[in-house]
């Protein structure tokens, strides 16, 4: 099983870094990026753990950061859709596939 980040996913959470390094530190944008990765590993080996939502998605939130991971499993992969603040925009990504 692979997980593979949609582009707006990918500058979702680029952004989200470079906010974390520029109101923070250097290692909180590191801590971060782990938690991301820590949420990916969980979802590869756990498709189905997240809660479920429209559109045949599932969400699960990162731990310590207020962001949701957006993601849609399929029986070879996960595609992770959205890195959505859990505050702002609440729309955002809604249209991603």
């Amino acid at each position: 099983m692979s997980i593979f980040l949609h582009p707006l996913a990918e500058q979702d959470l680029e952004e989200a870094a470079s906010f974390y390094e520029r109101e923070g530190s250097p290692a909180v944008a590191a801590r971060f990026l782990a938690e991301f990765y820590r949420v990916a590993k969980l979802l590869h080996a756990n498709p189905g753990i997240g809660t479920p939502r429209t559109k045949g998605r599932r969400g699960f939130p990162t731990t310590g950061f207020p962001y949701t991971v957006i993601y849609r499993a399929y029986p070879a992969d996960i595609h992770v859709l959205v890195v959505k603040h859990d505050r702002r925009r609440p729309d955002h990504g809604g249209g991603r596939s």
